[in-house]
């Protein structure tokens, strides 16, 4: 194995010349092992919310009162906002008497009916009279169903010039000001929901296989708390830039504070390798240089090795250890203990 030494401290190259007859301490040593372990796969993600909507204008009119504006909260069924509704006030109006007008025509129609029935027998109406009577009374039976089908065609007109919120959330844009004329299709409201958080992220086509299988993932915050979650939603596609496929991760409900737009971790198992992981506090790091203390026979010997990712106390070595190598479990203690030897 080649070892290699720090060559921007004179003071580093002097003691690792010293080290063939320094002796280390065997209480201090921690074995290298190169044991299978599950591959992790940490990616930036964004928390987003699922419930988020543009309420855009369904009728006409000009905006009267508005209740709410960006940044508030509003309950579910909050009035955020009313128009003036003269004119669908008196649509109201004329589908409401045009309701009661047919009735009373069917009313009347159905009355001539049943009377013409009971005399058909006794032969002092002819059947055509009675066939018309019978006519009448279905049609005007249908001008009733068609009249109360406008009234609630009115109604609803007439309620849309009261804008209420869909659901429990936040306002996040308000399109309009007061006074305001406002056409259908017009947006007013953006908003979102909290209730229901997901975090999205993207992931490299490599480990689509190893999500497949187990489509687990851990979420960890900006204060280190995790939450965990097995509802993915894996896109079908990839990015055409990226090359890269979204995925959404639905998130539990929490008493930690997340609001849409934050960076969290998601990561997810991909598989098992064998790798060496040694304590953090065994790497001397010195500028771009990481190196270990290796000990030979009793004797320290500075070694530079390439470092992977660190996980709970413990970095990943891509290089420069083998399985069965000693080294120091403190490589700054070892320096100090050096330096005094000197």
């Amino acid at each position: 194995m080649n070892h290699y030494f720090f060559k921007k401290s004179p003071q580093l190259i002097a003691l690792s010349l010293l080290l063939v007859c320094l002796p280390s301490f065997s209480s201090d040593l921690f074995t290298v092992k190169n044991e299978i372990k599950e591959q992790v796969v940490v990616l930036d993600a964004t928390i987003e919310a699922i419930n988020k909507a543009t309420l855009s204008a369904q009728t006409s009119g000009r905006v009267s009162q508005i209740y709410f504006d960006t940044n508030d909260y509003v309950e579910q069924g909050s009035v955020l906002l009313e128009m003036t509704n003269t004119e669908q006030g008196a649509v109201l109006a004329v589908a409401e008497a045009e309701l009661l007008r047919s009735r009373a025509l069917y009313n009347e129609s159905m009355l001539t009916y049943q009377r013409y029935k009971k005399l058909f027998p006794k032969g002092a109406i002819s059947q055509g009279q009675l066939d018309q009577a019978e006519a009448a009374a279905k049609t005007n039976k249908q001008l009733t169903m068609a009249a109360q089908a406008n009234l609630n065609k009115a109604k609803e007109s007439l309620d849309y010039t009261i804008i209420k919120a869909p659901y429990s959330g936040f306002v996040t844009a308000r399109h309009i000001e007061i006074g305001e004329t406002i056409n259908p299709g017009q947006p007013l409201f953006s908003g979102m929901s909290l209730q229901k958080l997901r975090a999205v992220t993207e992931i490299p086509q490599r480990h689509l296989d190893a999500l497949h299988k187990n489509p687990k993932f851990v979420i960890t915050l900006n204060d280190g708390k995790q939450l965990f979650s097995d509802k993915v939603t894996l896109f079908n596609y990839a990015d055409l830039q990226s090359h890269a496929f979204k995925v959404r991760i639905e998130l539990p409900e929490t008493e930690q504070l997340l609001l849409p737009g934050m960076w969290v971790k998601a990561q997810f198992i991909s598989g098992s390798r064998q790798s060496i992981f040694i304590p953090t506090s065994a790497v001397l790091n010195n500028n771009e240089l990481n190196a270990v203390y290796r000990d030979i026979k009793g004797k320290a010997l500075l070694t530079q090795v390439r470092l992977g990712k660190t996980h709970e106390g413990y970095v990943e070595i891509l290089a420069g250890l083998q399985d069965g190598d000693l080294i120091s479990i403190d490589a700054y203690k070892k320096l100090q203990q050096l330096e005094s030897k000197q």
